[in-house]
Parts: C-alpha cells; sequence; structure tokens
C-alpha cells in the first residue's frame, strides 16, 4: 500500500504541472499572442523552467496542445449543432462560437495563421473542424436557407475575416464583431444571389494558413 501511494504521487504532481501549464500558458497567450517567454509561463504557473520542458519539449509543442484544446471545443460546438432542426441557426451559432474563440485568444488566430507554428496534429484538428463545417453548411443548403454555392470551407474562412475587420475596434468595443457577423450571415442567407466569381476553395495544403495574420 505504501509503495503504491509513494509510486502515485510523482504522477499526481506531473498531472498537476501539466494543468498548471496550459492554464497558465493559456491566459498568456490569449493576453499577448506566441511571444510569452517559457519562462514568463513557468513564473505564472508557480514551476521551475524546467518543467515546462518535461512536458513541452518546444514553445511550438505547448502552443499546439492549447490550439487543439480550442479546435477540439469548436468541433464539439458543430457536432452539437448537427441535429438542430434550424440549420441556418445552427450555422450561425457555429459561426458565432468561432469568432468569439478568435477575439477573446489572440494566440489561436497566429498559431491558425502562421504555418510555421502547425503541427501535423494542429491541421488534423483543423480538417476535422472543415469537414464538420460543411456537414453543416450542406443542412443548410439542402434546407434552402442559404446560398447553395457556400461550402463550410468557405464559412471556417469566413470567420477570421469577420474578426480581421472588427479587430481594429475590439480594445475599445469587444463586441464590434458582431454587427460584421450579422453582415457576413445576412450574405450567405441569399439564395437568390448572384454566383460568386470564383469556385470554392479546395482543402488547404500542408504549408498554407487557414486564416489571414
Amino acid at each position: 500500500m505504501v509503495g503504491r501511494t509513494a509510486a502515485s504521487t510523482p504522477r499526481a504532481d506531473m498531472v498537476r504541472n501539466r494543468r498548471l501549464l496550459l492554464e497558465a500558458a493559456t491566459a498568456a497567450f490569449a493576453e499577448r499572442g506566441v511571444d510569452v517567454s517559457m519562462g514568463e509561463i513557468a513564473e505564472r504557473a508557480g514551476v521551475a523552467k524546467g518543467t515546462v520542458f518535461r512536458h513541452f519539449a518546444s514553445k511550438e509543442d505547448l502552443l499546439a496542445a492549447i490550439t487543439l484544446q480550442l479546435l477540439d471545443r469548436l468541433t464539439r460546438t458543430v457536432d452539437g449543432l448537427l441535429g438542430a432542426d434550424d440549420a441556418a441557426e445552427a450555422l450561425r451559432e457555429f459561426m458565432t462560437a468561432g469568432v468569439e474563440v478568435l477575439a477573446a485568444d489572440r494566440a489561436f488566430c497566429e498559431v491558425i495563421g502562421r504555418p510555421s507554428l502547425q503541427h501535423c496534429e494542429v491541421r488534423d484538428a483543423i480538417n476535422r473542424l472543415c469537414e464538420g463545417a460543411e456537414v453543416l453548411t450542406a443542412r443548410a443548403r439542402e434546407q434552402g436557407t442559404v446560398r447553395g454555392d457556400i461550402t463550410g470551407m468557405d464559412v471556417v474562412l469566413l470567420l477570421g475575416g469577420i474578426h480581421q475587420t472588427a479587430a481594429p475596434l475590439l480594445a475599445a468595443q469587444p463586441q464590434a464583431w458582431r454587427r460584421y457577423l450579422q453582415l457576413a450571415f445576412d450574405g450567405l442567407c441569399t439564395p437568390d444571389a448572384r454566383p460568386l466569381p470564383h469556385p470554392p476553395p479546395a482543402p488547404l495544403g500542408p504549408d498554407e494558413p487557414l486564416m489571414p495574420t
């Protein structure tokens, strides 16, 4: 029994330290972007700097772990909306959740927009999100509540565009993005609009950023 307790203590410490690091890093990166140092993250978490590198070999690995959490959260949001009766309203809810994440988390914008910081796991998570968004968008197309030439990739890319449009206002008016979200969404919900002048985007390659920086 004693041996079991002694053996479990280091494991419990590792789990606790990882949680503290992720919480501290998530807050620091959200506030100031990817340039926050690993030393500052260690200080905010209340652990030694070496502890950071025992859990995450590089800053990119730490950023990837945080980004994966956010992408998984958005994917769960999509999954929870797939059974909604009103597919257009479900699409609006997804877009709202997506822009909220971008507006609240500076690092998320920077990581998504910089391929040098995109691990293969992050790219896979982005693809899963786009696939879910396509299913959600397809349901709205079938119901005739959005224009027929809109794809899930269009919708995901628009999230970054909406955020970037409102970005200069957000420090003073943190909810300004809702105005531009409504403008974009109204454009999607125009089934009789003129055809778009360019074909829909293809899936992004491994070196292409998903959203503008």
